[in-house]
C-alpha cells in the first residue's frame, strides 16, 4: 500500500522540489546547509538533518526524486514492523497484530507514507523515543528526538511523555547517561546555531515571537485545551481510524473512549499509562495550538492511536475483536487512495518541464508559476538542470513560460501582478498549451503593451 505504484501516487509539489534542489546541490557540489525546511507559520526553520537524512536515497536513485519518496515508504513499514515487535514484548501477539495491521491500512497513514516530506518520519521517531527512554536506552532516546524535532516542532509535546517516564524511574535513573543524551542533543543545534549567529538570531527571534505574540498561535494555558479535546480527540480517530468518515467517526471516536476507559480500570500495565500520557497530552497540545489543524500535524501520536486500540480491544471476547477489526478494516479500505485515478504529480511536471525545453528552441528562457496551493521548486528540479533556463534576477530573456495550475485561480499571465510574470515586462501570448490539466503559456516581449 505504500509501494504500489509509488512513481504515480506520490506527491511532488513544492515542498518536495525544494527538498530535493536543496539535497542535490549539496550532493553533486558539496555545499553544506544548516537550516531544514521553513515550518508554514512564524518564519522558523527547523534542522538541517532531514536533507541529509534522505540524501543517501537521492543519490543511489540517480537524483529521482523517486528515491526519497521509496525510502520514507520503506520506513512507514519499518514503523509498522516496530509497533508490532514493541506490542509484541509489552503485551501479546494478538494485540501486536491488531495495531500493526490497522496502522498498515490506514488511509491518512499511507497518504503520509509513500512521498518524501519532513513531516513523515514523525510517527517513527516518535515511537522510537518513547520506547527508548522506556528502556533507558537515553542516548538512543536523543538521537531518536534530535529526528523528530528535525521533523516538525510538535515533536516538543513528546517531552510531557519522555517526562512521565523518567518520573516513573526517578528511583534509578542513570544520570551520567541522562546527561551524556542532553549534550548531544545540545551539539545537534549547533548548525542552527552557527546559522542564527550569521543571520543575526533570525530563528531564535521567531521562536520568542511565536510563543510570546500569542493571539492567532497557541495558549499556554493547558485548561483553555479542555472544552476542545473531545473534537480534538474525534477528529484523529475519524482521520486515523474511521476513514474521514465524520458521521461514522463520532461513534468510532465514542465506542474508543469508553474501550479506553474500561481498560484503564482492568489492565495494569505501565506502558498502557505510558501510551495514554502520550496520547493525551500531544491532544492537549494540539488543542492550545489555534490554527487549523492538519493531518501531518498529528503525526507523533500516529503510533499511539493504534496501539491504545489494540490494547483496549485485545482482551474482548474474541467474536467482538473480529467484528471491530473487520469494522474498522472496512472503514480503511472504503477510503483507500487506489479507488482514484493516481494525481501522477512528478510524471506532469516531467512532462511540463520537456515541453518547455522543447519550444523554448534551445534558447535563453524565464520561468514563472502561477498557483494557489504550490509554488515553483518541484518545477525548476529538472528546468534549472537546462544550461538556458535563467532566473528572472540574473537574466531577463526574450520568453517567459508561464505554468498555471488552475486550482481556484484565473489563468490569467498578461498583466498579472505576481512578480515572475511582472517582472518579465510587457509581454504578449505567443503559444498556450495543456498538459494534464495544468495550462502552459509561452510570453514573448510586447513592446507596445498591446494584447
Amino acid at each position: 500500500m505504500r509501494l504500489y505504484r509509488i512513481n504515480d501516487y506520490m506527491e511532488f509539489l513544492g515542498d518536495q522540489g525544494r527538498d530535493v534542489v536543496i539535497v542535490r546541490d549539496f550532493l553533486k557540489h558539496g555545499n553544506l546547509f544548516f537550516i531544514g525546511p521553513q515550518t508554514s507559520i512564524g518564519n522558523m526553520y527547523l534542522g538541517p538533518y532531514y536533507y541529509y537524512f534522505i540524501a543517501p536515497s537521492l543519490l543511489i536513485a540517480n537524483f529521482s526524486p523517486i528515491g526519497p519518496a521509496i525510502f520514507i515508504a520503506i520506513l512507514s513499514v519499518l514503523t509498522t514492523f516496530l509497533i508490532y515487535k514493541i506490542l509484541l514484548k509489552y503485551f501479546d501477539n494478538k494485540t501486536g497484530l491488531i495495531a500493526a495491521f490497522l496502522f498498515a491500512i490506514s488511509p491518512v497513514v499511507i497518504k503520509y507514507s509513500n512521498f518524501s516530506w519532513n513531516p513523515n518520519i514523525m510517527p517513527l521517531f516518535a515511537l522510537l523515543l518513547i520506547y527508548f527512554v522506556d528502556q533507558k536506552k537515553y542516548i538512543y532516546a536523543s538521537l531518536a528526538f534530535i529526528m523528530c524535532l528535525n521533523s516538525h516542532y510538535l515533536a516538543l509535546l513528546l517531552l510531557l511523555p519522555a517526562a512521565y517516564i523518567l518520573f516513573l524511574d526517578r528511583q534509578k535513573l542513570n544520570i551520567k547517561l541522562i546527561l551524556i543524551a542532553f549534550i548531544i542533543f545540545v551539539l545537534s543545534l549547533t548548525p542552527q546555531i552557527l546559522f542564527d549567529l550569521k543571520h543575526n538570531g533570525q530563528n531564535i527571534k521567531a521562536l520568542y515571537t511565536f510563543f510570546t505574540v500569542r493571539e492567532t498561535t497557541v495558549s499556554i494555558i493547558p485548561t483553555k485545551a479542555l472544552p476542545i479535546l473531545p473534537a480534538m480527540f474525534n477528529q484523529v480517530t475519524t482521520r486515523l481510524l474511521a476513514g474521514k468518515i465524520d458521521n461514522i467517526g463520532i461513534i468510532v471516536s465514542i465506542i474508543f473512549f469508553i474501550f479506553m476507559m474500561v481498560a484503564l480500570v482492568k489492565i495494569k500495565n505501565r506502558f498502557f499509562y505510558i501510551c495514554l500520557v502520550w496520547l493525551f497530552s500531544g491532544l492537549v497540545g494540539l488543542a492550545l495550538y489555534k490554527q487549523h489543524i492538519y493531518d501531518h500535524y498529528f503525526g507523533f501520536i500516529y503510533p499511539v492511536v493504534f496501539i491504545l486500540l489494540a490494547i483496549s480491544i485485545s482482551k474482548l471476547n474474541k467474536y467482538l475483536v473480529t467484528i471491530i477489526v473487520i469494522c474498522l478494516t472496512g472503514l480503511s479500505l472504503y477510503s483507500n487512495q487506489f479507488q482514484w485515478q493516481p494525481p501522477k504529480q512528478l510524471m506532469t511536471t516531467q512532462q511540463i518541464d520537456k515541453s518547455i525545453i522543447d519550444k523554448s528552441n534551445n534558447l535563453p528562457f524565464n520561468f514563472a508559476l502561477l498557483a494557489k496551493m504550490n509554488y515553483d521548486p518541484g518545477y525548476l528540479y529538472y528546468l534549472a538542470e537546462n544550461k538556458n533556463y535563467y532566473h528572472l534576477r540574473d537574466k531577463i530573456t526574450d520568453q517567459l513560460f508561464v505554468v498555471c495550475e488552475p486550482f481556484q485561480i484565473d489563468c490569467n499571465p498578461i498583466n498579472n501582478p505576481e512578480w515572475g510574470v511582472a517582472a518579465f515586462g510587457w509581454a504578449k501570448i505567443d503559444s498556450q498549451w495543456e498538459i494534464n490539466g495544468i495550462k502552459v503559456f509561452r510570453l514573448i516581449h510586447n513592446p507596445t503593451g498591446t494584447k
